[in-house]
């Protein structure tokens, strides 16, 4: 587990992320792209308090040819751990210097995207397109923990074959500014997230091929590949891959449609699953993973909104700081963060246009 120690009065979290030792069941926040950055995911944990949170994700195609916008794609503050970095890819090689270079950055854990449904990287073979080669599928991994074992054993940033120099130096300057504990070299488990098959359902055969190369947990979509997002989820072929990897030692957590809390809980225990990730139901709304979300929004009917703004703040201080274009992504948060309530509609149609903080700030000063 992710346990807390006390240094000059503070409360620091101590690695390592022991997956069988978190709370059951574990409710985490799913990686969606183009909306779990940096910003989001400390809103959600600050808020919403989820077990775990991952990363956008990343190729892993993108180390090697040096692109710089790699780090800002993988930056996180301390309050999010534990967190996991998800990548993707088809080669395993580079899923075995990316483990190195993420066992560098100080990821508490590394996840493989096996579910995006995104044609650009199912053609590639990458994504839920591996379910189509369980034995690619394996070897990456195998590469993966190979990656995060020759980081115990001492490897560093400069054994990453062709890593370019600002890289070298970048991650070198983020692991020097690591606190001493996530400096160490500890374990690094390696988790997977994909989908209850490509054409049709196959949890059990898929996710059996999965159980083989030892993942610490698998989180399953209960679509396919092909309903990308329609449709209802299917948690009867989740239950299978529960029950497929049930002995094993890997987790199994379940992913799709959750509403709330109580949803959470009530589908974990129904299914046999370890825990659930809550992905789209997050979305504009951090209470999502607390028993209490009732409670907090009677005594404060426009919490949300009081959150959106500081969501709009840091976004701002951290992402389109000195960059203005770049708080366009914001508009679609501010937009699931105002619904439920009189005159959300008007005020929705406002907040998607905005293009600063300042902006939001006047719009929401009535309400908060």
């Amino acid at each position: 587990m992710v346990e807390r120690a006390s240094t000059n009065g503070l409360q620091i979290t101590q690695p390592y992320l022991d997956w069988r030792r978190l709370p059951k069941p574990i409710l985490g926040l799913a990686p969606m792209d183009g909306v779990t950055d940096s910003a989001c995911r400390h809103l959600q944990k600050k808020y919403g308090k989820p077990a775990l949170v991952y990363t956008e994700f990343v190729a892993v195609e993108r180390l090697q040819v040096g692109d710089w916008a790699l780090l800002k794609d993988l930056h996180y503050d301390e309050s999010q751990r534990p967190v996991i970095a998800q990548i993707y890819g088809h080669e395993p090689e580079r899923f075995l210097w990316m483990a190195v270079f993420l066992c560098e950055l100080g990821f508490d854990g590394i996840d493989i995207n096996m579910g995006c449904p995104a044609a650009s990287v199912v053609h590639r073979g990458s994504g839920a397109g591996l379910i189509r080669t369980p034995k690619l599928a394996q070897e990456i991994v195998r590469a993966a923990r190979r990656g995060v074992e020759l980081w115990r054993n001492g490897a560093t940033v400069h054994d990453i074959p062709g890593l370019p120099a600002h890289l070298l130096a970048q991650v070198e300057a983020r692991r020097n500014a690591l606190s001493a504990p996530f400096q160490a070299r500890r374990p690094v488990p390696v988790s997977v997230k994909t989908r209850i098959g490509y054409e049709r359902p196959q949890a059990r055969e898929w996710i059996s091929r999965l159980l083989e190369a030892e993942p610490a947990a698998i989180a399953v979509h209960g679509r396919t590949l092909h309903q990308r997002y329609r449709g209802a989820a299917d948690w009867e072929q989740i239950a299978a891959a529960a029950e497929t990897a049930r002995g094993s030692c890997t987790l199994v957590l379940g992913n799709g449609d959750v509403r709330n809390y109580e949803d959470a809980v009530q589908r974990a225990a129904c299914y046999g699953l370890d825990g659930v990730l809550i992905g789209r139901g997050a979305n504009g709304n951090p209470l999502v993973f607390r028993p209490d979300a009732e409670d907090l929004l009677a005594a404060e009917p426009h919490l949300l909104l009081r959150i959106a703004l500081e969501h709009a703040q840091l976004h701002e201080e951290t992402i389109s700081k000195g960059h203005p274009p770049r708080f366009l992504p914001m508009r679609k948060h501010l937009g699931w963060y105002a619904r439920g309530f009189p005159g959300a509609s008007y005020l929705r149609r406002n907040l998607v246009q905005t293009s600063s903080a300042a902006e939001v700030e006047a719009l929401l000063a009535p309400y908060i």
